[in-house]
């Protein structure tokens, strides 16, 4: 992409695995076998090779526990790095179900960018995450703004995927038939005349601390679909608090 647009300005965003790729963060896990210094630097200087590009716009750590934040490497070599002019912004991706698990790492002034899961079931960073984000400067990356599929409305109760397809884990029986009852009655409050994708995309943009979204798109009229949705137009104090009424705080274990 970036070598087929020489010349335009394209914005480069990526992530530094944990060392031990492992998924989630955790208080236990050390910072050491996690995002030690000198494995921030070296897979910030992959990627770049990778790209091809002198400078990445925006870096992220992959997972996060805030009991981590007092570490003083991360924050030497992510100043270090902004520096040096190898990134431009610093972020951190935070745990599903766990977005305030980074409000001591956005007191160190250091992080400009959070990436959480945020979605019209997903409502939890409203209470503060955000507020967080706005008394320190940093933006807001909506992640999962579809539920892994659910506000596509397209599953079905006994919905299933290939063998090793995440989504039957994520999917259990259980979570299934729970989700199906919520989409279900979602659908029966959309906005006159729009889909359940475009509202989903539409619910998360009213909300001002949000910078962007990043919805998959595994085909080019997905791409146009989502597009479309940043034409400016509001949903409306109505339909919002309508929406809003469909948030779903669930109780499971962070994957």
């Amino acid at each position: 992409m970036l070598r087929r647009h020489r010349g335009e300005q394209l914005f480069v965003a990526t992530k530094v695995p944990p060392k031990n790729m492992l998924w989630p963060g955790k208080a236990s896990t050390p910072m050491a076998d996690a995002f030690p210094a000198d494995h921030l630097r070296a897979s910030t200087e992959t990627s770049l090779r990778n790209l091809g590009a002198e400078r990445i716009d925006l870096q992220q750590l992959h997972v996060w526990d805030d009991a981590w934040a007092d570490d003083e490497g991360w924050k030497r070599e992510a100043e270090r790095l902004k520096r040096e002019g190898l990134i431009g912004g610093f972020g951190i991706s935070v745990n599903r179900w766990q977005p305030a698990n980074v409000l001591r790492a956005l007191e160190t002034g250091l992080v400009d960018s959070v990436q959480v899961v945020y979605n019209i079931f997903d409502q939890a960073p409203e209470d503060a995450l955000f507020p967080a984000c706005r008394a320190h400067g940093a933006a807001v990356i909506a992640r999962v703004p579809f539920d892994e599929g659910s506000l596509t409305g397209t599953l079905e109760p006994g919905s299933t995927w290939p063998e090793g397809d995440w989504r039957n884990t994520y999917f259990t029986p259980a979570n299934l038939e729970a989700t199906v009852a919520r989409v279900e009655a979602l659908e029966r409050e959309l906005p006159g005349g729009q889909s359940l994708p475009e509202t989903a995309l539409r619910f998360i943009l009213e909300n001002e601390e949000v910078a962007t979204i990043i919805p998959g798109m595994r085909k080019v009229r997905h791409v146009e679909a989502n597009m479309a949705v940043a034409d400016g137009r509001r949903l409306g104090l109505q339909a919002l608090t309508l929406l809003r009424k469909h948030r779903w705080d669930r109780g499971y274990e962070v994957e």
